[in-house]
């Protein structure tokens, strides 16, 4: 595959390209995101499902631009895909012929299935999750895929998207009881094992929605992707995005660009969500077009990662790492301080994988600037380390290398981030391991050492003099009065 790599999709509302440099084998991340609202199935539902001129001519207009934006990165590689809104379109060779043409764009028109699938393959990989059934409201379609035990069981798409609705009810004045019944129709085609507690929202509804309640609710971390809660708290709210008027979503947290079709996503993704039997959504900031991407890099691997393998981790150990072999004792170091050590805070041994993770990336910062390098390294964790964790797991490991000095972490400086953190008793004991790990191997050898933790006397030996080791642990702020000797 191409280092660099553009995906195109073409929605009934939305035309959106992502580029993917990748790293390494199965590294990758996000170099550039373009969106152009041109709105294709403008009118079409109107007019026998055929796409009108004006709307043909946005897209091929964004899509010129798209193209530039792909040269100038020096793009080699460029997947386009368009969805509901072009499938059904008696005329969409037409503009199929034109993107040929003027463009020389190859645009792979892709079944309901296919786009169920790769909005799937996207949120398997790159959410932690086992089981759950995606959601995929578009502006033609939805697009819904049943998740049993990380395997992508089956997939369906019903001919209910949010501009289809506005167009055949809201623009008409029909009322939402009209609307509800057309919904419930579709819903009914749903096979009866579509159930699930966890429902993953993807596309722009179900990003809008959980917005909104990120703002209501401030919540601390300013990331989308990942992000949890409970439907039943907040199926209310939702309620509320399907009754107000349009000028009062403001209010709600929702954007002026969502006001034209969010009502009419809002009550989809209701319907469906309680149709489903779920309880708790997960919104995923990835979709059909990181499901492109990952099929064609996953093709010869049954379109899934191998086992414990993290895309993000790889990719920031690929860009930001200057030494390799300091980051494996790093991590060899912990383990083995974590394996002596975590009766003592962590019994179920809950934090052993979040842990280990930090120690890999604790110094990843030098790459920015040495000095304040933790603090560099704590920033690219929190904003970079995307894919397959939970939001729990990012601000731990953010912390964890924000503080891998000799204090621990304080409560003035963890007091916004607290709801997503450890208990403070874990945090503290999870900073000093990190730390001593770091302390032990001061003079970059990589000291063998062996370790016995008995009655608050924690004895390291070692066949090295560890005499740097030895002045800086004598500064090292300790979760509890315990001592440290050396033999």
């Amino acid at each position: 595959m191409a280092k660099r790599t553009a995906i195109i999709d073409i929605g009934s509302n939305s035309a959106r390209m992502i580029v993917l440099e990748r790293t390494s084998r199965f590294g990758f991340y996000l170099l550039n995101e373009t969106k152009s609202r041109v709105r294709i199935s403008e009118g079409a539902y109107e007019n026998g499902g055929n796409l009108q001129p004006a709307a043909i001519q946005r897209a091929i207009n964004a899509l010129q631009e798209f193209l530039s934006i792909a040269k100038a990165l020096k793009v080699k590689k460029i997947l386009c895909v368009a969805t509901s809104a072009v499938r059904d379109a008696p005329n969409k060779h037409q503009f199929l012929s034109q993107a040929k043409k003027e463009l020389d764009l190859n645009i792979k028109v892709i079944d309901g299935d296919m786009e169920a699938l790769l909005g799937a393959i996207a949120a398997l990989n790159l959410l932690p999750i086992q089981n759950a059934v995606t959601l995929d409201i578009g502006g033609g379609s939805s697009e819904l895929a049943l998740i049993e035990n990380r395997k992508i069981v089956k997939t369906i798409s019903l001919d209910l998207g949010t501009v289809r609705l506005k167009e055949l009810f809201s623009d008409k004045n029909e009322g939402i009881e009209k609307a509800i019944r057309f919904i419930h129709e579709q819903i009914t085609m749903l096979p009866k094992d579509f159930k699930a507690d966890l429902l993953i929202g993807i596309g722009g509804t179900a990003r809008a929605i959980a917005q909104a309640i990120m703002k209501k609710e401030e919540y601390p971390l300013d990331k989308l992707h990942g992000f949890r809660y409970d439907l039943n708290k907040e199926s209310k709210f939702i309620d509320k995005i399907i009754t107000v008027p349009v000028l009062k979503l403001k209010k709600l947290g929702i954007k002026k660009d969502r006001y034209d079709t969010i009502k009419e996503g809002a009550l989809i993704f209701r319907e469906i969500a309680r149709h489903l039997g779920a309880k708790e959504v997960i919104t995923s900031g990835v979709g059909v077009r990181e499901g492109v991407f990952l099929r064609d890099l996953l093709r010869n691997h049954h379109y899934t990662f191998p086992a414990n393998f993290n895309p993000s981790l790889k990719s920031l150990m690929d860009r930001f790492c200057i030494d390799k072999k300091q980051s494996a004792c790093h991590y060899k170091l912990a383990k083995k301080i974590y394996d002596t050590l975590y009766k003592e805070f962590d019994p179920q041994k809950n934090y052993e994988k979040t842990l280990l993770i930090a120690a890999k990336l604790l110094n990843i910062g030098i790459k920015v600037d040495f000095y304040e390098h933790h603090k560099h390294s704590s920033y690219i964790i929190l904003n970079d380390l995307e894919y397959g964790f939970s939001h729990q797991d990012i601000v731990t490991i953010a912390t964890l290398v924000r503080f891998h000095k000799k204090k621990l972490p304080n409560k003035e400086s963890i007091k916004n981030l607290q709801d997503l953190l450890p208990p403070k008793k874990s945090l503290e004991w999870l900073s000093f391991i990190l730390t001593l790990a770091e302390t032990i191997n001061k003079d970059l050898t990589c000291p063998a050492i062996e370790l016995t933790y008995s009655k608050d006397v924690l004895q390291i030996q070692s066949s090295s003099n560890l005499f740097l080791a030895q002045e800086e642990i004598k500064s090292l702020q300790k979760p509890k009065a315990f001592a440290i000797k050396f033999t």
